[in-house]
Formats: structure tokens, sequence, C-alpha cells
């Protein structure tokens, strides 16, 4: 009798260690969803996990080699992205938003870092096509759009900005950066494209000013046939 109950015991325990790697792969299922929810990077479409990067990345892809109309081209999208994700970023300003290329790289690396990009554009046409292709690019959230008159948006907004790229009319860059500096944070980022390129007499007034800012650590990226500039703001 002892013998058969400790036989029966031992089956029986044979059979609950058998189940326990069912019981924790169904809690793993279950979970599973409330992980993904969680983590903006990833979201559900027709009941299959998609990531954002993977999403970004295909976007690019597919659009490679087409964007016209003043965007930017790749290598410099991801000089911008890389900056973002290098500091922890979390609020941009893009100021010429075109059909959305710089956009995309930016607001790309804010979603990994908890962020947000407001981008302006003046053009109604240009705005509508950037949120065809934010919404494309899966990155809608992460980007507040707005199709306004840049000159007269810009000094309005509340800031505070930690990265900014100016991307907008070249005559205008220095009134644009007078308006954003008081709102950038110590720390932050002023960066402006086409600095090598464009040679018009507003853009040598906006070096010369950026370059007089005691307060503005500046360098140029001339990797970019554009030139970027990079002025971090090292005080108030």
């Amino acid at each position: 009798m002892q013998t058969s109950a400790r036989s029966g015991a031992k089956v029986h325990t044979e059979k609950n260690m058998r189940s326990i790697p069912v019981l924790y792969s169904l809690v793993f299922l279950l979970f599973l969803p409330l992980q993904y929810a969680n983590n903006p990077a990833n979201y559900q479409d027709s009941g299959r996990i998609v990531n954002l990067d993977e999403q970004v990345r295909r976007f690019l892809d597919n659009h490679r080699g087409a964007w016209r109309d003043l965007n930017v081209p790749e290598s410099d999208g991801q000089l911008l992205h890389d900056l973002i994700i290098e500091h922890k970023y979390t609020r941009a300003l893009d100021i010429g938003t075109s059909t959305g290329h710089s956009a995309i790289w930016m607001a790309w690396a804010l979603s990994k870092t908890g962020g947000k990009l407001i981008t302006i554009e003046i053009n109604e046409q240009r705005y509508k096509t950037a949120l065809l292709n934010f919404k494309e690019a899966g990155l809608s959230d992460y980007i507040d759009a707005r199709l306004a008159d840049a000159h007269e948006l810009v000094p309005r907004l509340a800031g505070p900005f930690d990265f900014v790229f100016s991307d907008a009319d070249k005559g205008w860059y220095k009134n644009y950066l007078i308006a954003v500096l008081p709102k950038l944070e110590t720390g932050g980022c002023f960066t402006a494209h086409n600095v090598s390129s464009h040679r018009g007499r507003g853009m040598r007034e906006f070096l010369e000013y950026l370059e007089s800012l005691p307060n503005m650590e500046t360098t140029i990226d001339r990797s970019s046939r554009a030139g970027i500039s990079i002025s971090y703001k090292r005080s108030d």
C-alpha cells in the first residue's frame, strides 16, 4: 500500500511538473499584448505586432531617391536623427516641413527619446503631402504639423525647445534664431541647413550673428554638401 501511494504521488507530481511550462507559456501570452501596448514603438496591425522602426525603415527605403521639393538628402536626415538620439532631446522644432523628409528623421528619433516635434509649412499642398507621409511612416503621433507662416508663428510658440532645425527661407534665418533663442534650453541645439551652399546676404548675416553670440558654440558639418550649422547653447 505504501509503495502504491508513493507511486501515485510520484505520477501526480510528474503531471504537475509537466504542466508548469504550459502555465508559464499561458501567462506570457496573456501579458505579451500589455507589454507591446505600453511600448510606443509598437502597435497592433490586424493582430500582428508591428515594430515602428521596421515601418519607418520600410517607408524610407520605399521613398529613397524620390525626395524633391526642398527636402534634405538622406545623409542630412540621418545627422539630425543622430543628434537627437545622442543628446536625448525631446522637444523639437522644425522650421520648414516641405513634404516631410527631415521631420520623419527627427520624429523617428523622438519616438525613441519620448519626445515630439512641431513642424511648420506655409505651402498647403506640401503640408498635405507631408501629413500623408507621416501617416505612412507611422509617425503621426510624434508630429504636431502646422500649416502656417513661420515668420508669424515661430515668435508666438511658447517652447521651451531643446532642438531646432531651420530649413525655411534663408534670408530669415537670423530672425528665426532671435525668436527661438530665449526658448532654447541650456544644452539645447539650433541647427540650420544650406549654410555652405547658400551664398546670399541673409545667410552671411545669420552666420555672423551666430558667431557673435558668446553663449553659442557653433560648428559646421561639411560632410553635408549643403552644410549644416550645429550650435549648442552653453548658457542663458
